[in-house]
């Protein structure tokens, strides 16, 4: 069975075709423009292949409730252009096959739980800490998706008492967003991350946020492996700080046999995305 995937992100989108295997035949990207013109791309790359059906990681928030009227429709994205534009229904009829539409987070932790850092595991998380922070959750197989998607990166944390930095989300301030992403540590200090990695206080408060962060959804979905991904994780030093933080945190309330191999750094190389909106075609099929 050939397989289409598109990880649709708003800086850029990634095509491939590969099999249920999810191995990749061939892989394009381009950058993320107005809908018209992305879905050209999109178009062309795909005309080449005949696929059987093409699963597709999108960035939001995106609608998910298959009961709704605007099902696999963009909602209230930054991205002014593509507000309320209808992704599904676009790309089943242009390319005239089954589509299964995920967002973007949900497609890259169910890639690496079947490929990669949550392969040996039954639920894990997949949390990207870049332009902005999002989550998804894989158990036995299976992304979540509530009545909406989750948007576990605009969950309401304690400032760190000597941080007075007011936040960075348009939406709710300092919010985990906010706080810790890559645009906001660049508003807070200036300098984006990769210019501040011998600084330790900056790393030490990143640290801070996402552990309490991975407290909160630790207590609330406790999955078995947390799997951090994305631009502000390329700061290797992150790990060994968000582990030791997040085991304060807990203060001894559950077991974490291992925080080492609790908290992990993704393995797909940045194809979580793509592989796991391939990955998206089998689980919906069996659903």
């Amino acid at each position: 069975m050939l397989i289409g995937a598109i990880e649709a992100g708003g800086t850029k989108f990634v095509c491939a075709v590969g099999d249920e295997s999810g191995d990749i035949i061939a892989k394009t990207s381009f950058p993320t423009k107005d809908p018209e013109e992305t879905f050209k791309d999109v178009n062309n790359f795909f005309r080449e292949y005949k696929v059987e059906a093409i699963g597709i990681g999108c960035f939001g928030p995106v609608d998910l409730d298959k009961k709704s009227d605007t099902y696999g429709t963009i909602l209230n994205t930054p991205k002014t252009k593509w507000i309320q534009y209808d992704v599904l229904g676009k790309l089943k009829k242009d390319l005239k096959v089954p589509v299964y539409i995920d967002t973007d987070v949900n497609a890259a932790a169910l890639a690496e739980y079947k490929y990669g850092a949550g392969r040996d595991v039954n639920s894990c998380m997949y949390i990207t800490v870049g332009t902005g922070i999002g989550a998804g959750y894989v158990q036995d197989g299976n992304t979540y998706v509530g009545k909406s998607h989750p948007e576990m990166g605009h969950v309401l944390i304690q400032q760190h008492e000597n941080d007075a930095f007011p936040g960075g989300c348009p939406y709710h301030g300092n919010c985990l967003e906010g706080l810790a992403s890559g645009p906001a540590i660049e508003k807070r200090y200036g300098k984006k991350g990769h210019q501040l990695a011998a600084d330790s206080h900056v790393w030490e408060l990143e640290a801070y946020y996402l552990a309490q962060a991975i407290m909160n959804y630790f207590l609330i979905l406790a999955p078995e492996r947390i799997i951090l991904g994305g631009g502000v994780m390329k700061q290797q030093q992150l790990y060994p700080l968000i582990r030791r933080k997040f085991l304060e945190m807990m203060n001894g309330y559950l077991t974490i046999e291992n925080a080492d191999t609790f908290i992990v750094a993704p393995e797909l190389n940045d194809e979580q995305g793509v592989r796991g909106a391939m990955a998206l075609v089998p689980v919906m099929l069996r659903n």
